[in-house]
C-alpha cells in the first residue's frame, strides 16, 4: 500500500467533499477506510494498491466531478 496526499483546487462546502469523499471510495483499489478529505486544506488523504489503481485513475474520479487537483504526493508505506 502507498499513502497519497491530493492537493485540489478548492473545496467550497461539506457536499463538496462528500462527493468526493464518495467517488474516491468507488476507485478499485483504494483503501476505503483510509479516505480523509480535509475541507479546510482542501486535500485529500488515502492509501491505495499501486498494483490495482493508479494515482492517476484516482484523480480522474475528482476531476470527473469538475474539481481541480493542483497536485498529488505519493510516499512509499
Amino acid at each position: 500500500m502507498q499513502k497519497a496526499v491530493i492537493q485540489l483546487e478548492t473545496l467550497t462546502c461539506p457536499s463538496c467533499m462528500q462527493k468526493i469523499h464518495n467517488a474516491v471510495k468507488s476507485v478499485e483499489g483504494v483503501d476505503k477506510d483510509s479516505i480523509k478529505v480535509l475541507f479546510n486544506s482542501s486535500k485529500v488523504k488515502l492509501e491505495f494498491d499501486s498494483e490495482k489503481v493508479s494515482i492517476e485513475n484516482i484523480e480522474n474520479a475528482i476531476t470527473a466531478l469538475g474539481y481541480e487537483v493542483k497536485k498529488s504526493q505519493i510516499k512509499a508505506r
